[in-house]
């Protein structure tokens, strides 16, 4: 496949509306001579960076309802890490114990990865198949997956195989910045501030004293 996240999600509705909106032709032509920077199926360098550059991203799955799960992923920066040319796996750690989640994907394993990066405004949407591992099953990737910032018990790991990824436009994505992505900014004001609160406590205790 050229482009495999189109040859996917390109139904032949979703085209009929591309073709009233005016880019159908943009898209045809991009499934016919695919750029490797728009999206592909294998890892490469940017995509391993920006995985594992993520502290959180949001996980997609399928109900045998039918109804689509949303639910969002977190941990410390690069607790999803690239272990193959198309393959991601974490921890999955106890949480509240609805396993929506891993239900979904013992049934249906077609799952959707949407991974932000707000300060840069910058998206990555990912197709692929899930499947829990049982840690006892693969210890050495346990090991691997367990950051030291990591705190928990995992129940399982979940490995996806990737079927296709797409670098979405950074139209309309809001900036927003962590505490850890805001502190090299804060530093230097909490200090100067700091400063000026001690400098303005011995100008009273002068006055003080005066008095």
């Amino acid at each position: 496949m050229a482009y495999p996240y189109g040859d996917i999600l390109f139904t032949e509705t979703v085209k009929q509306f591309q073709t009233v909106a005016g880019s159908r032709e943009g898209y045809a032509n991009m499934v016919r001579n695919p750029d490797r920077s728009q999206g592909g199926r294998d890892i490469g360098p940017d995509e391993k960076a920006f995985i594992e550059a993520r502290d959180g991203f949001y996980q997609a799955s399928i109900s045998s309802s039918g109804w689509p799960y949303v639910q969002f992923r977190g941990g410390p920066r690069g607790f999803a890490q690239v272990t193959g040319p198309r393959t991601i796996a974490w921890a999955d750690l106890r949480g509240n114990r609805q396993y929506i989640s891993a239900g979904n994907i013992t049934e249906e394993d077609r799952v959707a990865l949407f991974m932000m990066d707000y300060p840069n405004k910058a998206r990555l949407k990912i197709l692929g198949h899930a499947k829990i591992i049982a840690p006892a099953d693969m210890p050495e990737l346990l090991e691997r997956l367990m950051l030291p910032d990591i705190r928990g018990h995992a129940e399982r790991i979940v490995e996806i195989t990737v079927e296709a990824f797409d670098w979405n436009c950074p139209a309309h994505i809001p900036q927003r910045f962590t505490v850890e992505e805001l502190q090299p900014h804060l530093g230097p004001l909490q200090d100067h501030i700091a400063r000026l609160e001690a400098e303005n406590a011995r100008l009273k205790a002068g006055l003080s004293d005066q008095g």
